[in-house]
């Protein structure tokens, strides 16, 4: 039995997860690019897929090596290294295409304007009461992230906050300027998001700056219609394709872009990186430019410093790090500083 895409099954506790874990085959392989995203018990997970019993069960695992690593013990992350060593194969990008163009990542930091600022601060004095509310009376840190919503919404467009409208915001106006920059020298643009919403207050930005366009969700039917007229190279081709995260984020060759513009930072660096891959893969023959949008003092800037954290962490168990830490009361405290 193979999976690929097996990031599928990190949650253990999911039904998709519970289920592969109960058929029944002779070999098990796990394939994917993301075996760890957002905690080590995703690891666990693919591990308890492929070879029941390697790693023990999920409370022997957080003894040993979780909390262990996520508290900096010297060792304790080689020790896990050491352990999934005979059983885990990785070849990083570099390795295998070696032919391809470089990807460089830079980060378009965005000034909020006097309104949107306004708006931002009122909605971070209420959702730290929430947080902080949440986090003393026992709740879960994924239900404070999702209090958190709001938050980084208002660094975005003051329209995706409630009671509050707007045509346009200083980040969509700076999206708009590179799309047309973009354009006008040849180039194709990805456009991504997490919320279509979003993209649903780009897309009037885009047709009042005459930029064609075509848009892929979850809500697209045809999907390789979409992808084909992206694609093509024949003239009248739009420039510009916008895509939600979750949609467009795995499983797409879209190599006719060179440009990709991440609109909201993702807490999960790995996310963006498989949005960022569409354009960056075999098949590409020009450099690929990523800009990540980011409001300058709103919690985007911190969740570029939580994005370094994962990425810490996921180098301390599969490559050559020390260090590395879970997401923490702490750390969501300081996202609303």
């Amino acid at each position: 039995m193979i999976l690929d895409e097996a990031q599928a099954i990190k949650n253990p506790d999911s039904q998709a997860a519970r289920a592969a874990y109960g058929l029944v085959a002779d070999l098990r392989i796990a394939l994917t690019g993301t075996p760890l995203e957002n905690r080590l018990e995703e690891l666990w997970s693919l591990a308890h897929f492929t070879n029941r019993g390697l790693l023990g069960g999920r409370r022997a695992f957080d003894d040993r090596y979780g909390r262990p690593i996520a508290d900096g013990e010297p060792g304790a992350a080689q020790r896990l290294r050491d352990r999934l060593r005979p059983f885990l194969l990785r070849r990083l990008k570099r390795e295998v295409a070696p032919e391809l163009p470089p990807r460089t990542d830079a980060v378009m930091r965005i000034v909020l304007d006097e309104r949107e600022r306004g708006i931002y601060d009122a909605v971070r004095a209420a959702s730290r009461a929430e947080v902080v509310a949440l986090l003393d009376g026992g709740g879960s840190v994924l239900a404070a992230l999702e209090a958190l919503l709001r938050l980084r919404q208002a660094a975005c467009h003051p329209a995706l906050v409630p009671g509050q409208q707007a045509g346009s915001s200083s980040k969509v106006d700076a999206l708009l300027e590179a799309l047309e920059n973009a354009a006008a020298d040849g180039h194709k643009a990805l456009v991504f998001s997490q919320w279509t919403s979003l993209l649903d207050l780009i897309e009037p930005a885009l047709r009042a700056a005459e930029i064609p366009f075509v848009r892929l969700d979850g809500s697209t039917r045809d999907r390789g219609a979409v992808v084909d007229r992206f694609q093509s190279s024949s003239e009248g081709s739009p420039p510009v394709m916008l895509l939600s995260l979750k949609a467009g984020g795995v499983g797409l060759n879209l190599t006719a872009a060179d440009h990709v513009f991440l609109v909201d930072p993702w807490w999960n660096p790995a996310t963006e990186d498989q949005a960022a891959d569409r354009a960056h893969r075999i098949g590409q023959d020009r450099p690929v430019m990523v800009y990540r949008l980011v409001a300058i003092d709103t919690v985007e800037e911190r969740i570029l410093a939580l994005q370094e954290r994962k990425r810490a962490l996921a180098e301390a168990a599969l490559g050559g790090g020390n260090a590395g830490a879970a997401l923490s009361r702490q750390d969501l405290l300081d996202l609303l500083a």
